[in-house]
């Protein structure tokens, strides 16, 4: 699925480390930690009605993946929401809104991939555009892409880096198979997530999940299993294998980016149960996660 120029975002205010400038005159130098070697970090936030869901989840898991690689100064939680508060009061933004936040080693003093190059503190970017949920809710489909997901002793999925090679590659699988996008297996051969979301399966009744060894712990995916504890809906976190999802009564993505989709097809199998019990499950998930968005989050437009 190609998402489309958003006419809103033509005139975008970019915030790079605290200056406010103009889409077309943004700019890092290539000296840069995330020029040089992909070394940084990364979060994506969703604002509804001035409120981004979820803001401290996502900030401590930026925190955790700066610490495991070894940053050696990390913005304060207080610091970045500022940032991210002055970059929507800039575009005039409180809904509808997603932010990418990105958080760089910072500019070295030579080019290199020694950390000690790196002397002037991390480079903090608040990219904040006018953008629905990208999928729809129409439904995807999906691949299965060749590319494996990294093992924790390869490299730890729980540090939430910026090399989304592996992604990429996969994504163009996607894109030329004519999939909105490609399922991920592990080394053993177990789904991890999409190149781009977490993958869930309705089995039997239970709303079931890979667990988080080749992929990060999604804010979305967490938030989907809230709600089934709270909710008396039967969940299971557990290796799933490809042949459990052809099978299942339905399937959905997670992230923020999408919010939460169902998959249609995947490689060339109908996902079988949209409108039955699984569907019904499904719904009440959607109807309970978009009422949390209302009720929840953290303010940081006035108004």
């Amino acid at each position: 699925m190609l998402q489309t120029f958003h006419q809103q975002n033509r005139d975008l205010i970019v915030n790079i480390n605290g200056r406010l400038v103009h889409r077309n005159e943004a700019g890092i130098s290539p000296f840069d930690s995330a020029v040089q070697g992909g070394d940084a970090v990364w979060e994506g936030l969703r604002l509804y009605d001035g409120r981004i869901f979820r803001l401290r989840e996502h900030l401590d898991r930026l925190r955790r993946s700066a610490l495991a690689l070894a940053f050696a100064e990390i913005p304060s939680h207080k610091k970045i929401s500022e940032e991210i508060r002055r970059t929507l009061q800039a575009n005039e933004m409180r809904d509808d809104v997603h932010i990418r936040l990105t958080l760089t080693r910072g500019v070295k003093i030579t080019s290199g991939m020694d950390p000690r190059l790196n002397q002037s503190g991390p480079t903090l970017i608040v990219l904040a555009e006018h953008k629905p949920p990208v999928y729809g809710q129409t439904g995807i489909k999906l691949i299965t892409s060749s590319v494996r997901r990294f093992p924790p002793d390869c490299l730890d999925p729980k540090i939430h880096h910026n090399n989304l090679l592996q992604s990429i590659l996969a994504k163009i699988e996607a894109n030329a198979a004519g999939a909105d996008d490609a399922v991920m297996l592990d080394v053993r051969g177990f789904v991890a997530e999409t190149n781009a979301t977490h993958l869930f399966a309705i089995l039997d009744g239970v709303v079931t999940t890979s667990r988080t060894v080749a992929c990060p712990e999604g804010i979305t995916r967490a938030t989907v299993l809230e709600i089934c504890r709270a909710a008396d809906i039967p969940h299971s976190e557990r290796d799933m294998s490809l042949a459990e999802f052809y099978a299942a009564d339905a399937v959905f993505c997670t992230g923020t980016m999408g919010e939460i989709v169902p998959v249609t097809e995947i490689d060339g199998r109908t996902i079988r149960d949209s409108t039955g019990a699984a569907g019904e499950v499904l719904k009440r998930i959607c109807e309970k996660f978009r009422r949390l968005t209302e009720e929840e989050g953290e303010k940081v437009c006035e108004g």
